[in-house]
C-alpha cells in the first residue's frame, strides 16, 4: 500500500468533503451532521449531501422524511436539479440534500449509464459556490454511490471506530482513494482519519487509537479530536438535532467542536 503519494490536506474554503468508510456503524452520518453543524456555528455555509439510502443524515439533521418529494435519487438519475431538493436543517446555516430508500435503486439504474461516476459532481456544479463546505455522507460500501462522492470531492474524511478490527479494511479503503485519484479525480486528497466511539474506560480504545496513529504515521493525517462513545450523541438524532443544539456541553459536542476547528485550520 502506497499512501505516501496521496496528497495531504489543502485549502479549506469551498471544499467538498466525502465522509467514507466501507464499514457500517462507524459514525459517518453522525460526523456529517455534527461536523456540519459546528462548521455552521462558525458562520460557514454548509450543505450535507446524503448519499446513503438509510437516510440517517437526513432525519438526524431535522429534515422530515414525509416532506421530501424529491431526493438525491432523482438528482442522480437526472430527473431533478439539486437546487430543487435541498432543504434547511435544524441548524441555521446548514442545508441538507436529502436521501430516501430509493437511492438503493440508483446503483442498479446507473450501471449502464455513460459517465455514471460523475453524476454528483455535475449536479453540485450549480450550487457548490453557494457553500463554504459540502459534506457528503456515503453509504457503507465502495459501490457506485460512494464512487460518485469520491469523484465529486476535494477531500476525504475517514471515520474509524475504536474497536479490535479498526485497521481491517483501512488499507483497502486508502488504496481505493488512491485509485480514484489516479483514474477519476486527480485532486482528491485524504483530509484525515477521525477516531470514533472511543471508550475511555477500556484499554482497547487507547490501544487502537495508538495503533492507527502508528500505522498512518507521516502518511495520512489523523485528527487530534477523538469522538467518544456518548449517550447524548446517540440520543440527538432521534430528536432531529445536531449535538450542538441538543446538548452543547456534553463530551461528544466538545469533540465535534474540536474536529470542526481542526477542519477549519486545514
Amino acid at each position: 500500500m502506497d499512501v505516501a503519494s496521496i496528497p495531504s490536506r489543502g485549502v479549506a474554503m469551498g471544499r467538498v468533503i466525502a465522509i467514507v468508510n466501507q464499514k457500517g456503524g462507524v459514525g459517518k452520518s453522525t460526523t456529517a451532521i455534527n461536523l456540519g453543524a459546528y462548521l455552521a456555528s462558525f458562520n460557514k455555509r454548509v450543505l450535507v449531501v446524503d448519499l446513503d439510502p438509510q437516510s440517517n443524515a437526513t432525519s438526524g439533521a431535522g429534515v422530515e422524511k414525509g416532506a421530501i418529494s424529491e431526493s438525491m435519487y432523482e438528482v442522480l438519475i437526472q430527473q431533478a436539479q439539486i437546487d430543487d431538493v435541498i432543504k434547511p436543517s435544524a441548524m441555521p446555516g446548514m442545508d441538507v440534500a436529502p436521501a430516501t430508500i430509493g437511492l438503493a435503486g440508483a446503483e442498479i439504474e446507473l450501471v449502464t449509464e455513460m459517465s455514471r461516476e460523475f453524476r454528483l459532481k455535475n449536479a453540485l456544479e450549480s450550487v457548490v459556490d453557494e457553500y463554504d463546505y459540502v459534506l457528503i455522507d456515503s453509504p457503507p460500501s465502495l459501490g457506485l454511490l460512494t464512487l460518485n462522492g469520491l469523484a465529486a470531492a476535494h477531500g476525504v474524511i475517514i471515520p474509524i471506530q475504536c474497536e479490535y478490527y479498526a485497521l481491517e479494511g483501512l488499507g483497502q479503503l486508502i488504496q481505493t482513494v488512491e485509485m480514484i485519484r489516479r483514474h477519476v479525480n486527480p485532486t482528491l486528497a485524504i483530509d484525515g482519519v477521525v477516531m470514533t466511539m472511543y471508550d475511555g474506560r477500556t484499554n482497547l480504545s487507547a490501544q487502537v487509537t495508538e495503533d492507527v496513529r502508528n500505522f498512518l504515521a507521516d502518511k495520512v493525517h489523523v485528527f487530534e479530536a477523538v469522538i467518544p462513545r456518548n449517550v447524548r450523541l446517540s440520543e440527538a438524532p432521534s430528536f432531529g438535532l445536531p449535538i450542538n443544539l441538543y446538548d452543547d456541553k456534553c463530551r461528544g459536542a466538545e469533540a465535534y467542536r474540536q474536529l470542526a476547528e481542526e477542519v477549519l485550520g486545514t
